[in-house]
């Protein structure tokens, strides 16, 4: 083989797996002033950040694994809650306050843009002194390449929504889905799912999806398992269920409830959080305090997600007795899930007293086999020494970063073909309209005055195509469904100046 190509082909193939491996969730923020860094494979180190925070806290690297920025939520201390933004030097960027948030603990969320290589959206919400969801965008090309906030607190919507957050990459791999939760006490049993659609410099209006199996109110958790294909939804009111994703459309389906929600006393279950093992065979799920006069027990338990019968399953690795409570769990680069714990020192808990340590706040509880059932799963309690810092509930809400596109799916086919490589479809909006069955296709600000109109199926065939002219920039169309299945579609407008594209569902 020629050497230039054989050159080409070896730098094609890093290239490749670099978008893959990205490194992007090796670093970690969270606690009180604590730090992680997954990239010193095998050994982790410790360093100190500038998080202070019980519960919400992200953070991402770069493909380097070097960290690029920070946030946090923080309550009760100085002017009150709000999330900050951090940089590499551990400083608030210079536009990195006032950004939403209510000092809970799932409220946060990086997802890159999948139109940039330096630009990234932080997803934030409020739940009861300040309702909504938006996001802000972080530039990493500004303030001397430390980044700063170019877009603050763009609203996504204004209702109450659940403490819970999170994203999973589209099945092509390029774009993401962010899922975030209703929550409303007086509403039972809607169980409300909104599902966002992010494409390049865009966030898509929600698919709004109603499980009506269980209550609407704050303390949710929903974690996805390693492969996206399914997400573990669990609930301060003992509710755990496993439910189906599509990557492709973003749609959820056949709920899998393991244990039904607990309506009233006696409580037995508060359920707080939960980490899938890497091979997806095992889940760790923690528990709260519900009230210290009912029940002063937290536990880590381990369930065999192969098991005929998961519920019976449970395996309890470690209990804790008030003022001692287990916290977060999450699967780490290296394989191990990590644990936290807090310690009521005295009122009004947090933040930490200056003075107040001991072994269950500067340390984590690490399971270093997290396939393994049982005893074989290696649980070591408070084994992972934070180096001076110190750790409350929460860990980083980072979402896998390095999955890869769903092999072989449709989605893939689709979006390889067209979004990936095309221009943000900002100017084009499609509309479906189920009871006409038509899809009203409108452009606005087109530079072409001639081109083609072409629709694809999920699984990346044409079965729409005809010749278009504009008319001083604007182009619609009524195009016809009624013929078409239920499913996924993609409108592609190309013209002599730009290429265009959307999505649009027939339900």
């Amino acid at each position: 083989m020629n050497r230039h190509v054989l050159v080409f082909l070896l730098i094609s193939l890093l290239n490749s797996l670099a978008g893959y491996s990205q490194n992007r969730n090796n670093i970690w923020c969270f606690g009180d002033s604590s730090g992680i860094d997954f990239g010193t494979v095998p050994n982790p180190t410790t360093f100190r950040s500038s998080v202070v925070s019980r519960g919400s806290c992200v953070s991402i690297a770069d493909s380097m694994s070097s960290l690029l920025f920070y946030a946090h939520t923080r309550s009760g201390i100085g002017n009150g809650v709000t999330t900050l933004v951090f940089d590499s030097n551990h400083q608030v960027v210079p536009n990195g306050t006032n950004i939403k948030g209510e000092g809970w603990y799932n409220e946060l969320l990086i997802i890159p843009d999948p139109g940039s290589n330096h630009e990234y959206f932080l997803f934030t919400k409020g739940t009861s002194t300040s309702p909504g969801f938006a996001y802000s965008k972080i530039d990493m090309n500004l303030n001397g390449g430390q980044g700063d906030v170019s877009q603050k607190n763009v609203v996504l919507n204004n209702v109450r929504n659940a403490d819970c957050l999170t994203g999973i990459k589209h099945g092509n791999g390029h774009d993401w889905w962010v899922i975030s939760k209703y929550s409303n006490v007086n509403i039972p049993n809607f169980n409300r799912f909104y599902v966002y659609l992010v494409t390049n410099n865009t966030v898509h209006p929600p698919i709004i999806q109603d499980l009506n199996n269980s209550g609407d109110f704050d303390l949710h958790q929903l974690v996805f398992n390693a492969v996206g294909t399914k997400f573990m939804q669990t609930t301060a009111a003992g509710l755990m269920q496993e439910i189906d994703f599509d990557r492709c459309t973003g749609l959820l389906s056949n709920p899998v409830v393991y244990f039904a929600e607990q309506l009233s006393p006696p409580y037995t279950r508060y359920y707080w959080s939960s980490a899938y093992s890497s091979d997806d065979s095992k889940l760790y799920l923690t528990t709260a305090l519900y009230n210290v006069s009912f029940n002063d027990t937290t536990r880590l338990i381990q369930y065999d997600l192969n098991a005929i019968d998961i519920p019976a399953s449970a395996d309890t690795l470690l209990e804790e007795k008030y003022p001692t409570q287990i916290g977060a769990v999450k699967l780490a680069p290296d394989g191990k899930i990590y644990v936290t714990t807090y310690h009521y020192f005295g009122f009004p808990g947090y933040p930490y007293p200056d003075t107040s340590y001991n072994q269950y706040v500067t340390n984590l509880s690490v399971i270093n086999y997290p396939d393994s059932v049982g005893a074989s799963c290696d649980f070591q309690p408070y084994s992972f020494n934070l180096g001076g810092s110190r750790t409350y509930y929460g860990l980083p809400n980072n979402p896998n970063y390095d999955l890869g596109p769903l092999l072989g799916s449709g989605c893939d086919t689709i979006t390889s073909n067209s979004e990936a490589h095309y221009d943000s479809a900002t100017n084009l909006f499609v509309f479906n309209d189920s009871e006409w069955d038509i899809a009203f296709v409108n452009a606005k600000n087109l530079k072409g005055k001639t081109g083609i109109l072409i629709c694809y199926d999920i699984q990346g065939r044409e079965i729409f195509k005809e010749p278009l002219q504009t008319t001083n920039g604007y182009y619609t169309k009524d195009l016809a469904t009624h013929s078409f299945s239920k499913g996924m579609y993609m409108v592609q407008l190309i013209t002599d100046k730009e290429k265009l594209s959307k999505k649009f569902v027939v339900d």
